[in-house]
């Protein structure tokens, strides 16, 4: 087999194959093998009829048509393999010689992955929340914890915000009661933003026996409503005074206040600082994503779109939720419901693309070790041999796709040791605090800075041993 490429525009090639009549009579034989199954003759076991008999009995027409139609895509993968084509979508196939007699040849057009550069890569801004604790913070918390025994004293002054109130609640739509909105006695925390968006508003500066009317529309429904509340009481919720003797008698493992605070501290900053790796990732992939000056292809996009969905749709079925069901109770329909995640996936095509030009940028190789140690890796999440794992990937012609995956895992690691993480007051925040002990020459366990650097063709997709070959063609 003889095979070349033909760079078109678009993100296009064509492929030319041209097969030896020889080569090709190999696939002729295995059709008509195909056929001898299908053939009852007299004297002959199922199978067996020899190509001789079938081609004087049937011809040669349906055993070619056959070895064209299996062969031909075999044919194609391989061209596709030796000439490194980054197939994302099914090649149109034109067979131009061969389909009556003689060596085959066939042409395909086929759409390419672009291959891109991103400018700016090692220069990122990330802005991420503050992992800085401070005073308010650590007021914060032990309020939140002063508040378990707190009282509230009546006071005769008009409500503010962090005042209960009691009230007798009425809400009434054309003379008629709205369910769940009418009862008395009901004590309120003014800034809950419960009941209407603007239900607060109305009672801050509200007293004792006033009587509050407004029209506003209740959450969760879209008709408006007639409010009226009578305040009977106001409240001030007083908390109790921050001693030595009571963190002992209500908090636990501390006996005084300033050990509580530095404990205090030091889960605030830990937390924090969760926190802000938890978004690094995701923060890393839009700001390279918005580098990405390009109409990203339908193709790619639509295979990530697939994916999500059968992914959500799985994820329901794991919790036994029928999809169709939660469809029709959350009031969406299959169009809109994917059309809702296209953003994502136009998102992860641009992340996949620009990781793949910062590794050609930055000449990132995988070495067999790591190749390795990646398949180790699956080996032991799928609970499978290594040399399984790697036998369905080389079988499945998926060896490619896991090096770019590997690839791309390294290429995110050089954003995240180059990026400039900032707070939202633009403060800098410390590139080794954030990223911890995160080796930069390791493949792709990232430890510290949650990894969302590939898009969902992602290494975890390991084929299956069990599964056969199948070519992109």
């Amino acid at each position: 087999m003889k095979s070349s490429v033909e760079v078109l525009e678009d993100n296009k090639v064509k492929v030319y194959v041209e097969v030896e009549e020889a080569e090709f009579d190999t696939d002729i034989d295995k059709a008509f093998k195909l056929l001898a199954k299908e053939v009852n003759l007299p004297g002959f076991r199922a199978g067996k009829v020899p190509r001789k008999v079938l081609e004087a009995r049937v011809g040669m027409g349906p055993a070619r048509e056959q070895a064209l139609r299996d062969g031909v895509p075999e044919y194609l993968s391989r061209a596709v393999r030796e000439n490194d084509v980054d197939l994302i979508a099914t090649p149109e196939i034109e067979i131009t010689d061969g389909e009556e007699a003689g060596p085959v040849e066939f042409e395909a057009t086929c759409q390419v992955r672009p291959v891109i550069t991103v400018s700016g890569y090692d220069s990122l801004q990330v802005e991420l929340p503050s992992v800085e604790v401070d005073d308010a913070d650590i007021t914060e918390a032990q309020e939140q914890e002063l508040a378990r025994e707190a009282s509230l004293d009546t006071v005769e002054r008009p409500a503010a915000e962090g005042d209960f109130v009691l009230v007798d609640l009425e809400a009434t739509r054309d003379g008629e009661e709205v369910a769940g909105l009418n009862t008395e006695d009901w004590s309120y925390e003014i800034g809950q933003g419960w009941v209407t968006d603007d239900f607060d508003e109305h009672l801050v500066g509200a007293s004792a026996g006033d009587v509050v009317e407004f029209t506003s529309t209740p959450k969760g429904t879209e008709e408006a409503a007639d409010f009226k509340v009578t305040v009977q009481s106001v409240q001030s919720r007083e908390l109790p005074e921050l001693t030595d003797e009571w963190v002992d008698e209500n908090v636990g493992e501390f006996d005084t206040v300033e050990a509580w605070t530095t404990s205090l501290r030091e889960s605030l900053a830990e937390g924090k600082l969760s926190a802000a790796r938890q978004q690094a990732g995701t923060k890393l992939n839009d700001a390279l994503a918005e580098l990405v000056d390009l109409e990203v292809p339908e193709p790619m996009v639509t295979s990530d779109l697939n994916q999500r969905v059968q992914g959500t749709i799985q994820q329901f079925q794991a919790q036994g939720i029928d999809f169709e069901q939660w469809m029709q109770a959350t009031g969406q329909d299959p169009e809109s419901f994917i059309e809702g995640m296209r953003g994502q996936s136009e998102m992860a095509v641009k992340v996949d693309l620009a990781l793949r030009a910062v590794g050609v940028a930055e000449n990132i190789e995988v070495s067999d070790d790591e190749l390795e140690r990646e398949y180790a890796r699956l080996a032991m999440q799928y609970q499978q041999k290594a040399k399984d794992i790697r036998k369905a990937y080389e079988q499945n012609d998926a060896v490619g796709e896991l090096i770019a995956q590997i690839t791309k895992a390294k290429a995110f690691d050089v954003l995240v040791h180059g990026a400039t993480y900032v707070d939202e007051n633009g403060t800098e925040i410390d590139r080794d605090l954030l990223i911890g002990d995160h080796d930069h020459d390791h493949d792709h366990d990232h430890d510290a800075v949650d990894d969302e650097s590939t898009d969902d063709e992602s290494t975890e997709d390991a084929p299956s041993p069990d599964e056969s070959s199948e070519d992109e063609a």
